[in-house]
């Protein structure tokens, strides 16, 4: 609003993303992974080494917040998940844990929840989004030139795809949107 930039203020930025974004559901998922393997039946699961995946987590997303801050390429599209869409990912998960008992959706999703309470299925999406982060995959970008429907369609379809999910599933549909925007940003991939 200021229009004050400056290179500090673009590092601080970074910084705050970082933590919010990095540090954060690094801590949620090593959580839910310690919690989880304390009665594993590998060995490592047993020493509790697989909770140590989820600092992946932040050290990826600091290296994708240095490549987004010295990347000319990402001013339309990104190059690699964006830090917020893994943070939103990973946070809605305890959340769905926690209160999926408690929310009535029109289909049930029991198996999300049986799905995220297996730690290996939560160390083996802690690997993937951490790898997206740093990849070369591009996604589309949420920001509107014109909120015209040429050029923005990709734009409009995902808002709509996101509310409708998020109508019918609740917090359920969290996952279920940023795998929806990955999955439109393959769909898209030709036209970015």
């Amino acid at each position: 609003m200021l229009k004050a930039y400056s290179e500090l203020g673009k590092q601080m930025d970074s910084l705050a993303d970082l933590v919010s974004f990095g540090v954060a559901p690094g801590l949620i998922v090593f959580q839910l992974l310690l919690h989880r393997c304390s009665n594993g039946c590998n060995i490592l699961e047993r020493w509790n080494v697989i909770p140590y995946l989820a600092l992946l987590i932040p050290v990826c997303s600091a290296l994708r917040l240095a490549k987004f801050n010295i990347d000319p390429r990402q001013e339309v599209n990104f190059i690699g998940l964006p830090t917020p869409a893994n943070a939103i990912f990973f946070a809605s998960i305890p959340m769905i844990l926690l209160i999926q008992d408690r929310i009535r959706t029109f289909i049930q999703l029991d198996f999300m929840v049986a799905l995220f309470s297996n730690p290996r299925v939560l160390a083996v999406l802690t690997v993937f989004f951490s790898y997206l982060l740093i990849s070369d995959f591009r996604l589309f970008s949420m920001k509107f030139k014109t909120m015209t429907w040429k050029g923005n369609q990709h734009r409009f379809i995902f808002l709509v795809l996101s509310l409708v999910l998020l109508l019918i599933f609740s917090i359920s549909a969290v996952p279920m949107v940023i795998l929806a925007y990955l999955l439109m940003s393959v769909a898209y991939q030709k036209k970015m």
